[in-house]
């Protein structure tokens, strides 16, 4: 009999979120158990959040940013266009990051809705 093949899984995830929640519900739902990085006690360094740039294919950091919070509004992070000042608010404040983010080998998402991590199964 074959054996599944392994998934590797990550999920930035914040336990306080319920469609973070709902994320990592559908993944252990598949028999999946995801690498969890709860983001907020462990934020991402520059090179993570660079890279999760480009897996998730977003033609921007705002795109990753969650518009409102407020410390983007307090930063002033809407008249912001330079994408290098944007990672640094990123890596400066982590609960700016969008959530959950799933990535699993050479993609990510941003799971929103959560059903959006399923892209990433077989």
């Amino acid at each position: 009999m074959a054996q599944e093949p392994l998934i590797d899984i990550t999920l930035y995830h914040n336990p306080r979120c319920s469609k973070s929640r709902c994320a990592l519900e559908l993944v252990r739902e598949r028999g999946v158990e995801p690498n969890i990085i709860p983001y907020l006690d462990q934020p991402p360094e520059r090179a993570t959040l660079e890279a999760l740039v480009r897996l998730t294919g977003v033609a921007s950091v705002r795109e990753l940013m969650r518009t409102k919070e407020d410390e983007y509004k307090v930063l002033n992070l809407a008249s912001i266009n330079d994408e290098q000042a944007l990672l640094d608010a990123l890596v400066a404040h982590p609960r700016l990051l969008e959530r959950p983010i799933a990535v699993a080998g050479d993609k990510a998402v941003v799971a929103r809705p959560p059903e959006r991590v399923l892209e990433l199964l077989p």
